[in-house]
């Protein structure tokens, strides 16, 4: 069985840190998938996949080597201590808006009833988030 279709992908893009600034910028993409599967389980399956490529979190919002969030789940809320969605900081951080509004920016907002677009439109967050790639 296939846990997940990806079916788009934005550009990569740079992103200079937030919260914890001594470190390499980051690289950022976001994707659009399609999945039966229930959310905490592609958690569990991505957690995973972090944990086979050899990332670690040794500092909190520190370098690491890949991290992969769920930030929307069809138009969920999900509340648990191991997953929430939406992602609860997603809509103040430009480096997970601007990736998102290329794949999603018609997207609502479950909680907070506003589009991607919106969002990143209306964000406090001034951070740079430049395009690095474009996908095709």
């Amino acid at each position: 069985m296939q846990m997940l279709r990806v079916t788009r992908v934005s550009s990569f893009y740079e992103t200079e840190p937030v919260d914890f600034l001594e470190q390499p910028w980051f690289f950022e993409l976001c994707g659009r998938g399609e999945t039966e599967v229930p959310a905490l389980e592609l958690l569990r399956a991505l957690r995973g996949i972090e944990l086979r490529t050899g990332s670690k979190k040794l500092v909190a919002k520190g370098p690491r080597l890949i991290d992969m969030d769920i930030l929307l789940y069809r138009s969920e809320t999900i509340d648990t201590p191991e997953l929430q969605v939406p992602h609860p900081r997603m809509h103040l951080r430009r480096f997970v808006l601007v990736p998102l509004a290329r794949s999603r920016r018609h997207a609502v907002h479950p909680s907070l009833q506003r589009t991607v677009k919106q969002l990143l439109e209306e964000t406090p967050d001034r951070s740079t988030v430049r395009r690095s790639y474009r996908a095709k």
